[in-house]
């Protein structure tokens, strides 16, 4: 089926409206690159795949694919934001890496799992998966199935 250009451009905005999700300034362009973009109706999905980059002023993420669910409410009905391959998420204080990331626009939780390394002023820490909750400004770093959680730390 040979989708229209308005629908194409709605789907896009309901990409850039989940993106939106994130705390930072309102109302600020939020920039998607990518080598294909898809839109898939029948299983509610956009996906972004190859050389994403995604940025807004003080956040950037790269990743090879980037994949929007949307539920039965239709585009203004975000489900999930799910980022995989050669995950990065770049903040003006700290980097991030990992093999996968999940946002959760109603619960406002972030998860980066998949040998996650987080680096900023402070130090290192490496570790099976992170969690941080946007809406609490809190964090958890947890080992699993054998993984611990390690860092280094440069004091101040």
């Amino acid at each position: 089926m040979k989708l229209f250009a308005p629908l194409q451009m709605g789907l896009m905005m309901l990409v850039l409206m989940t993106l939106a999700a994130l705390p930072v300034v309102a109302a600020e362009p939020v920039n998607v690159s990518a080598d294909d973009f898809t839109i898939d109706q029948n299983n509610n999905n956009a996906t972004f795949s190859g050389n994403v980059v995604i940025t807004r002023t003080g956040l950037s993420l790269w990743a090879d694919k980037v994949v929007v669910l949307y539920g039965s409410g239709g585009q203004s009905d975000i489900d999930s934001l799910t980022a995989t391959g050669n995950v990065r998420i770049k903040t003006d204080s700290q980097d991030a890496t990992g093999a996968k990331a999940t946002f959760d626009p109603d619960t406002l939780i972030l998860k980066l799992s998949g040998n996650v390394t987080v680096v900023n002023a402070q130090g290192r820490l490496n570790g099976p998966e992170l969690t941080i909750n946007l809406a609490t400004n809190s964090s958890v770093f947890k080992g699993s199935e054998g993984g611990r959680v390690t860092g280094v730390f440069t004091p101040q």
